[in-house]
């Protein structure tokens, strides 16, 4: 049976011849009494503490599963992140490569069509140098005619130093001309 302070305090002893001194018990009583209240008011207050503890507790242990289950997703987050980035680098650099690849391609294109461009014209103008120099070594071969004197000459070769209708003259070009195209092929 447990004993209240209330209890303590309405209990009463027999009387007897030779008892015990009643006010040295009834103090005694007192004192137990209210020994026992202020035990039972620290045992009510540690067990509020203890209620209130516990829910701070369970708030406590709420909290940190929410943050972990936070921190696990922000790292699930943070690796798609990283894998998506990651892919989308390598999907860059591999655009950038074959444009790269793309752009050699076309310069080498165009560097060959301008070396063949280049012997074209650097044929042409040793052809056109050809026929200058043939053309102007008839045209000093009439000055020096005409410079000495030989005007009957002229009657024989009218187109002489004029370069119209000089068979010679024509043929000589076409033959270099010819040389010329079969040397750079």
């Amino acid at each position: 049976m447990k004993l209240t302070p209330l209890d303590i305090r309405k209990q009463e002893f027999k009387k007897g011849m030779r008892g015990y001194d009643i006010v040295e018990v009834d103090t005694f009583l007192e004192m137990i009494a209210a020994d026992q209240e202020d035990s039972l008011k620290q045992q009510k207050e540690a067990r509020d503490r203890i209620v209130e503890l516990e829910t701070q507790l369970k708030d406590y242990r709420q909290i940190e599963k929410t943050l972990q289950q936070t921190l696990l997703q922000a790292q699930e987050a943070t690796g798609r992140t990283y894998e998506s980035a990651r892919r989308e680098a390598e999907s860059i650099v591999r655009e950038a490569e074959s444009r790269g690849a793309k752009i050699v391609e076309q310069a080498g294109a165009d560097l060959a069509r301008l070396r063949n461009e280049l012997h074209r014209l650097n044929a042409r103008k040793e052809s056109l140098i050809g026929r200058l120099r043939v053309l102007l070594s008839s045209e000093l071969d009439l000055l020096k005619t005409l410079e000495m004197g030989g005007g009957e000459e002229l009657g024989l070769s009218s187109s002489l130093g004029t370069g119209k209708e000089s068979v010679e003259i024509d043929s000589i070009l076409k033959n270099i001309e010819n040389d010329r195209t079969t040397q750079t092929h």
